[in-house]
C-alpha cells in the first residue's frame, strides 16, 4: 500500500535545509537569504510542528507529503483552535520547504487550497488590519514616557520618528546616524533595506519638522543629550574628498 509521503534518505537530509546553517557563500546560503531571518525562523518552527504531527499521527516524514495529508493537518489544527493567519503561514512554510528541496509543493494543490479557504470562511477571518495610530493616541503614549531621562528621550524620539515616517520596527532599529540628513524644514532618513526592499536598493523618506508632535525636534534633543554628533552624508562626502585630496598631494611629494 503506498505511503502518504515519499520518505527517502535524501528526503530526510533535505528536510534539514530549514534548520541547518549553510556555508557562507554557498548556493544554499544565497537561497535562504531571499527570506528575512524572522520569516525563516517562523517557517522552521511551523515545519517542525508539521513534521512532528506527520511522525506521530501518520508515521511518515513531512518532506514529500501528499496534498491529502497536508489538508488533514490543516483541518486538525483548525479544529484545535488554530488561527487562519497562523495556518496560512504554516502552509507557506510547508510549500517553501518542499521547493527548497526541489520537490513539488503540496501547498499549491487545489484540494489543500480549498481546505484553507474553508477554514477562513468558517472562522470568518478576513485578514485583520491593525488600527492606525493617530496623533491623539501618540500623545497619550508620549505621556507615559519620561522626557527628563536619556532613555525616555530616545524612546520618545524613536516613537515620533516611526510615526511620522510610518517606519517598521526593523527599519528603526537598523538606522545609523549617517542615515540622517537634517535640513532647515526637517530631516531626510535613508532606509537602506526594508521588508518591501529585500535587495537593499534603499529609499529616502522626508520627515517634516511639524508643529504639533514635532518629531524632528525630539530626535535632535535626544542626539544632543546623548552627545551623538550627526555628520550628514554631504559632510561625510566632503570629508572623504578632502582625505583623498590630502593623500594625493602626499603621494606627489618627494619621499625623504
Amino acid at each position: 500500500m503506498p505511503s502518504e509521503s515519499a520518505s527517502s534518505p535524501s528526503g530526510t537530509t533535505s528536510s534539514r535545509a530549514l534548520t541547518a546553517t549553510p556555508t557562507p557563500g554557498s548556493a544554499q546560503a544565497y537561497a535562504l537569504a531571499e527570506k528575512a531571518e524572522a520569516t525563516r525562523r517562523a517557517y522552521r518552527s511551523d515545519f517542525a510542528k508539521f513534521g512532528a504531527w506527520c511522525r506521530t499521527e501518520r508515521n511518515v516524514e513531512a518532506l514529500g507529503a501528499l496534498p491529502d495529508m497536508v489538508a488533514a493537518y490543516l483541518a486538525a489544527q483548525a479544529s484545535a483552535g488554530g488561527k487562519p493567519s497562523i495556518l496560512t503561514r504554516c502552509l507557506a512554510a510547508i510549500g517553501y520547504a518542499h521547493r527548497l528541496a526541489g520537490l513539488p509543493s503540496p501547498a499549491e494543490h487545489e484540494a489543500v487550497r480549498a481546505v484553507m479557504r474553508g477554514i477562513r470562511r468558517t472562522a470568518g477571518a478576513a485578514l485583520a488590519q491593525k488600527a492606525p495610530a493617530t496623533a491623539e493616541r501618540m500623545e497619550a503614549m508620549l505621556q507615559a514616557i519620561p522626557a527628563d531621562t536619556l532613555l525616555g528621550q530616545r524612546d520618545r524620539a524613536m516613537l515620533l520618528l516611526g510615526f511620522a515616517g510610518a517606519f517598521r520596527r526593523s527599519e528603526l532599529v537598523a538606522l545609523q546616524v549617517a542615515d540622517l540628513a537634517f535640513e532647515p524644514d526637517g530631516v531626510r532618513v535613508l532606509i537602506r533595506r526594508s521588508k518591501a526592499d529585500q535587495e537593499g536598493h534603499g529609499q529616502e523618506i522626508a520627515i517634516l519638522s511639524g508643529t504639533k508632535l514635532r518629531p524632528v525636534a525630539a530626535l535632535q534633543a535626544w542626539l544632543t543629550a546623548a552627545s551623538i554628533t550627526v555628520f550628514t552624508r554631504r559632510r561625510l562626502a566632503q570629508a572623504k574628498a578632502a582625505a583623498h585630496s590630502t593623500l594625493g598631494q602626499a603621494k606627489g611629494q618627494p619621499q625623504p
